[in-house]
């Protein structure tokens, strides 16, 4: 377990966070808006992006710094590989312009698919690359000259024209031990993905109780069960097959009974594996039922360690989504 010397978020109120995933799934940003604006009245804390092969990480923060107030903006995350050490510090200033105090740079090593297939890039020592971003973001977004060599990286002489008034905090995307203990130690929070209720007690030992836990919960507003669970478990199968996704389920105890998956996905037999995932893993990891069974299932999780749950709810339920981000709502 990692020692801090931070003051607890429990301390904090950070318990309290209650955040939505931007833009939705089923409408575009501009679609978006209206939900958007108001999710502050419905009680949600905080908004969080994705940036995956949809919407990119930072637009979405910067109409919402506009079309809300008072709500953290957080970006969950984006990869540290796809642009530039200078580029993301630029990107990270504007933002935190925009919304000072507010916005949240959410950043990580992301995956070989996106970095390598889809971007161009090389995935290659993502801690290293993670750490390095991290320390280079600190000194940039502080206002420093930078001219250092990093492990992964070198940069000679970038200064922000422009660092903002209120730097933002920078929190990592941590799966297992290294990557948690780095967050716990040099950055303001750890992002984790993919996990149930009871996993977070292993995480949380892992980050020490001064560190703000975040982590994305898929939902499904919808008492149809089989339905639910036919959509999750292509959605379990794409991602749990991704090596890091792989070893976070092998650390946390799932090794064995996932590994009929692997082996079918690996021989790209594509039925087998999803008919080989249990229905106990899919009611774990993704939260269904009615909105109440919903908003309990997500107590779960705060009351076993994580300070923040960004919701992102799941499109295919008889609930359509814009009611069911209204009745997810802490003020439902």
């Amino acid at each position: 377990m990692v020692e801090q010397k931070r003051g607890s978020p429990l301390e904090a109120g950070l318990t309290q966070n209650w955040g939505m995933t931007i833009p939705f799934h089923d409408r575009s940003l501009a679609d978006s808006r209206e939900l958007i604006a108001e999710l502050p009245a419905l009680g949600y804390t905080d908004a969080w992006s994705a940036e995956v092969n949809g919407a990119d990480g930072l637009l979405p923060l910067a109409m919402a710094a506009e079309w809300t107030e008072g709500i953290r903006l957080g970006s969950a995350i984006i990869p540290v590989y796809t642009r530039g050490p200078g580029l993301l510090a630029m990107s990270a200033a504007t933002l935190a312009d925009l919304a000072p105090g507010r916005f949240v740079l959410g950043i990580g090593s992301s995956s070989p698919v996106i970095v390598e297939r889809w971007n161009a890039g090389t995935f290659a020592k993502p801690y290293a690359r993670t750490r390095d971003t991290l320390r280079f973001l600190r000194a940039a977004l502080a206002g420093e000259k930078v001219s250092e060599k990093y492990e992964t990286f070198e940069v000679k002489g970038f200064k922000l024209e422009r660092a903002p008034r209120v730097a933002p905090k920078i929190v990592l995307a941590a799966l297992r031990p290294r990557m948690l203990h780095l967050a716990a130690e040099e950055a303001d929070g750890a992002i984790t993905n993919w996990l149930a209720p009871e996993d977070v007690r292993k995480v949380r030992a892992e980050v020490g109780p001064g560190t703000e836990l975040i982590a994305r919960l898929f939902v499904c507003v919808s008492e149809n069960a089989e339905q639910v669970r036919q959509l999750a478990r292509w959605m379990i199968a794409s991602y749990l097959t991704v090596p890091v996704y792989a070893a976070f389920h092998d650390w946390l105890g799932r090794g064995e009974v996932l590994r009929p998956m692997h082996e079918a996905w690996a021989a790209r037999d594509r039925e087998t594996a999803l008919k080989s995932i249990p229905d106990e893993v899919v009611d774990a990891l993704v939260i269904h039922g009615d909105a109440a069974t919903c908003r309990a299932r997500i107590q779960e999780y705060i009351d076993n360690g994580l300070d923040t749950p960004v919701l992102a709810p799941i499109p295919g339920g008889e609930i359509p989504l814009t009611q069911a981000v209204r009745d997810l709502a802490p003020r439902a």
